[in-house]
Formats: structure tokens, sequence, C-alpha cells
């Protein structure tokens, strides 16, 4: 029986020979791989090897949706970008909101395979089921915003574009591929933008009118209706506040990432002053929903006056106003709002700018570079002019922004000295606004994630504060410094997240009260399959263990499953803070034995042959 919920197309594009091909989905693969991510993982693992440098012209650039894009499924409006990652040299993929997986699946295709490389920077028009390869040289140099604006004037004023700025095009290996235009949603993790920029591909643009159908269509229909109300009241903070309605939370709980994560006080004063309260109160002009969304929690800004004046468009998230702001101890909003939109202009992942400036700002501070280094630059603490420039430095691979912009990793080597004792990062990608001092199962989660340092892959920290499971086992939210059964929590969670991201799923809908009986519902409503739990859950385990079967071909075991030498050991010290360090050894032994894998943390062949792979 065919699956309902998939057009059953993909788009195979060879840009070398600006070839392309319509293929069928693999439908075998649909069932144990789902869509998004995990269909995406599978794709991936049987296209390269390890030999695939990750900016050549073979490794495959795929944008995949899920069975629930595109449909009323809420909070269902998002798509996935998998890759051999540039900056990390392992999997790598980023999950992305907005609207463009939906008109993707309304032109006709669940997904879209890129490989090759163009002579001359092209652009692809997807309409219909019509697709056309069109010269892009007149778009090359410029940002996000106007490329939004010119092709949508070039293809159709509803159309939706996915591009990248200044810095893919120069493949930063911090770049992002941004969609949705001054809203601004990002594939922003792992140099997305750098392997598009490779192949000198600066836009996809996508829209289309086909109905996507599913197996009970009454019953999808019904979906947002009938959760919608419960949704908006148990996560209104998202919808009042946008993501960084908590920063002053977490600053209070000691896991807001300060000075480069060595701050050892408290910074309640000044988080107050960039926390999603404040933005609402003096800069939130409006909300923006991605497709099937009833939360809204995107921020819409806009600056009149003062030396940031003209900034319009998306406000920044939590993990921007944390990492450019509390991490490199700046606490002006409007100045981070401007940092935000320089990054959603080039491309820039927020996240690992951040991350790496700061890193930068240690380095000045010790004395391991200077002046003459950072081009006249004084990269020091709370200096958001020394932050604004090295964003554009780093976009244009120019001076140190051209060190930086590979990464903390690469940038210690570069450094070196005892540089690499502040490097944080976690196989290669930086540290989200998520201290794992401050979670044991957020610190299990980080340390093995797939795609490195990454919250989103498991949210197990998520449990440990306001979430609970009875499906998985945790009735209540657990003592987030309890050491046993945390390793078990973290896999749980990454097998849960699994699911999400290959059906296509917000996690805002967990904190929504939307339990995993319902998402296995939906998943029957919308494809004709039933499902169960417990298949459900396995289902996301095996999309897991094959991420973990591409990371263990290049060379990845324990010993990459770590955290940052200053998570491990420097303690977080201030009042109401507990100074936990966390004892990483022994939750990763319970998490290889509950995984069924290796003390070396290689899956075994009897958990392979159980999962079927």
């Amino acid at each position: 029986m065919r699956l309902k919920g998939y057009l059953g197309k993909l788009l195979k594009i060879d840009l070398t020979h600006s070839k392309v091909q319509i293929e069928p989905l693999k439908e075998d693969w649909l069932e144990s791989f789902i869509g998004g991510s995990g269909l995406g993982a599978k794709y991936l693992y049987e296209m390269t090897d390890e030999k695939t440098h990750p900016l050549s012209p073979e490794n495959p650039l795929i944008f995949m949706t899920g069975p629930f894009t595109g449909t009323s499924v809420p909070l269902s409006g998002r798509h996935a970008v998998v890759t051999r990652s540039p900056l990390t040299g392992i999997f790598g993929e980023s999950d992305v909101g907005g609207t463009w997986g939906a008109y993707l699946k309304k032109a006709g295709f669940d997904g879209i395979l890129i490989k090759g490389k163009s002579e001359k920077p092209i652009y692809l028009w997807i309409n219909d089921e019509k697709v056309e390869i069109r010269q892009a040289s007149h778009l090359w140099g410029k940002d996000t915003y106007e490329v939004d604006a010119i092709l949508k004037s070039e293809t159709h004023e509803k159309a939706v574009i996915s591009t990248i700025g200044q810095a893919g095009e120069n493949q930063v290996l911090l770049s992002s591929i941004m969609t949705d235009g001054r809203d601004a949603r990002a594939a922003g993790r792992c140099g997305m933008g750098s392997v598009m920029g490779s192949k000198n591909l600066k836009a996809i643009v996508v829209f289309g009118t086909k109905e996507i159908e599913v197996a009970h269509p009454g019953e999808v229909r019904r979906l947002p209706k009938e959760f919608g109300g419960m949704i908006n009241k148990n996560a209104e903070n998202f919808r009042k506040y946008g993501t960084a309605g908590s920063l002053s939370v977490f600053e209070a709980m000691g896991t807001l990432p300060l000075q480069n994560w060595k701050f050892i006080g408290r910074w309640e004063e000044s988080a107050e002053k960039i926390n999603g309260f404040t933005l609402s109160e003096t800069l939130l002009t409006g909300r923006y929903f991605c497709d099937g969304c009833m939360l809204g929690c995107g921020r819409k800004v806009k600056i009149e006056k003062g030396p940031y004046a003209g900034v319009e468009g998306a406000g920044p998230e939590y993990e921007t106003l944390a990492l450019l702001g509390s991490n490199c101890l700046i606490d002006h909003l409007e100045a981070l709002c401007y940092a935000n939109e320089l990054c959603n202009r080039f491309g820039l992942d927020t996240i690992s700018t951040g991350a790496v400036i700061a890193f930068g700002m240690e380095a000045f501070e010790k004395g391991l570079i200077d002046k003459k280094d950072t081009d006249r630059i004084e990269l020091r603490w709370g200096n958001e002019e020394a932050m604004i420039e090295m964003i554009k430095m780093i976009a244009y691979k120019k001076g140190f922004g051209a060190v930086l912009g590979q990464g903390v990793k690469r940038a210690s080597e570069i450094i070196g000295k005892n540089s690499v004792e502040f490097a944080p990062h976690i196989k290669g990608l930086e540290l989200p606004a998520h201290d794992p001092r401050g979670y044991n199962a957020g610190a299990t989660g980080l340390a093995t994630s797939s795609r490195g340092a990454c919250h989103l892959a498991g949210l197990s920290h998520t449990f440990e504060r306001v979430l609970k499971s009875p499906e998985m086992g945790i009735p209540e939210p657990m003592d987030r410094f309890e050491v046993k059964g945390k390793g078990m929590v973290a896999a749980k969670s990454q097998n849960l997240m699994g699911m999400m991201d290959s059906l296509k799923l917000c996690k805002f809908i967990l904190f929504g009260g939307v339990t995993i009986t319902d998402m296995a519902n939906w998943y029957q409503y919308v494809t004709g399959r039933e499902m169960s739990v417990d298949n459900f859950v396995k289902t996301g385990e095996r999309i897991f263990n094959l991420k973990r079967l591409y990371n263990v071909r290049l060379g990845i075991s324990r010993k990459d499953d770590t955290l940052p030498f200053r998570h491990l050991t420097f303690k977080r010290v201030g009042q109401g803070l507990t100074p936990n360090l966390p004892p990483l050894g022994q939750m990763l032994s319970e998490y290889y034995e509950y995984r069924g894998w290796s003390e070396d943390g290689i899956p075994t062949p009897e958990k392979l042959k159980e999962l079927g792979l």
C-alpha cells in the first residue's frame, strides 16, 4: 500500500551537467526512515563514503520534507537539510521552519538531491513540477534580503526562497541557508551555506498549488482545532515572548553562557536588558508564523532611531541573544538586533558566530592575539562595535575573520598555545546556549549528538526542567543533577527527536502538551499506516543508529563523545547556583548499555540486526 502524505517524487539535480531528473521516492525506505532528517540520512549514507570531501562536487546537498510537511498537522512547517558537514567533517543536518518546505511539496516534490558544481552562479526555480536552472550572476554578492526581493519579482510574488548570503558564497564554514526573506528562518548549523556556495548555487525558489493527499482528511483537518487551544495555552510564553522568554530563567539556573562559559557569578541585571520580555516591550512590531503554526514564536522588530536605526525584520532568538550577547558580555539589545540582522543577511549561524567571537575575545584577553592580529580591532568583552565588525569580517573571510570563520576548533589550532583549553566545541561544532554543567541528561545528549554539540537532537535537558513523558518512563521532570538514569533518558529523548525531525514537527508541540500517542495517531491519519508508541520510538532509534553508523564510518567513537575541558573541570558558582560537573564517563556507560552499543560507542551487530540495519 502506498503511504499517503508523500508526493512520491524526488528532484535529482546534477549541476555539473545542468541535468534535472525526477525519480520516484524509495518507498521501501519510508516505513524505516520516514522523511526529513531520517530519510535524508539514508540517502546521504548510500550516496557518500569516507572519501567524499564536504566541499567537493560529489558531496550531495539534500533538502527533505516529511509526511507532515504541508498538511494541517499542527506545527509541521519544517524541512531538513542534510550533508557531510564541512565544519565538522561528519554527519551534518540542519532543521528549519518557515514555509519553504510546505511550498516544495506543493510544487510536487518531497525532496531535492543536489550534486555537482555549476560553472557559473545559478538558482533553481521550481513551480508545479516544472524545474528551471537559471543564471544568478546578478545575485552573486547580494545579501539574503536583497535576493528574496529580486527573486520574487523574477518568479512569483508568493514564491518562497532559500538562499545563501555572502558568507555561503565565500564558503565560510559557519554559513547558513536562509529562507522566508525578512522573517529569516535558518538552516543554521554545520556550515550548510558553504556546501551550497561550493556548488555555485545561490538560491532555490519554490511555489506550487498541489494538494497533499492524506489517508484520513477529516481527521487531519480537525487537528488544528482539536489541539490548537491546548498548545496555545500550555506554550503561551513562546507566543508572547518567543524563545528569549526564558533567558533570565536560564541565567538564574546557571545555564546561560557567560564570557565564553567561564564567568562564575551572576549576570542578572544585564540578562534583564536583553531578554524576551524587554524585547517585547521595546522593539517588537509583530510575530511570525511558520506553516501550520498557531504559536507564532518568531519575533518581528524595528529600530527607528539611534546608531542601529533601520533594522527591520526577524528579531533575535534566545540562542542569538545568548551567544552573541551574554557569551560576549554584551547587554545592548539594539546592538544585538543589528548583529542578528547582519548574520541573517550574510547567512551566518548566530550560534557558531557568537561562540567563535567569544573565543576570540578570550584569546585577546589572554594575550594570545593582539591588535596586529585583529586588524586593529579591540576584541574585548562587552565591545559591541568589535563584535559587529568581526561579523562582517567573518562573512567576507577578511583578516582575522578568516580565522574565526573556520570555527573554534580550527581557530584554536591556528592560534595554538593553550587556546585549546577555552575553545568549546563537541566534534567540531560550537555549543548551543545550554550549559551541560546545569543538566546531566543534557550533558550526555550534547556529548553523543550525531552532528556534534546539539541540544535539539535530544532536547533531554527539558525533561530535567519542565517536560514529562509517562510514555518514556518520565512521569515528572527529573532532578537535573541526579546521575542515575540520565544516560537512558538522553537516549530515549534522542529517539523521540529523531522521529519528530523526520515527520517534520516543531519541538514546541511538546511544551504544548502533545504526547507520543498523539503523534503516532497523527502519523496514521496522514499516511494510513498504523503505528504503536513502541514502533514510533523504535523507528526513532533506527534513525539515530543510522546517523551513528555514518559517523562510525568516519572514525567517530567514544573518544569523541565528550564535553569541552571547561565544562568537565571548571565549576560555575554564584548565588543560588549548584556547582555541578557532569560525571560523563558514568553516564556514557549507561547510555551505551541502554543503546546496545559497545563500550567504545559502536552499535553492536545484534542491535543493528534488531533494527534492520
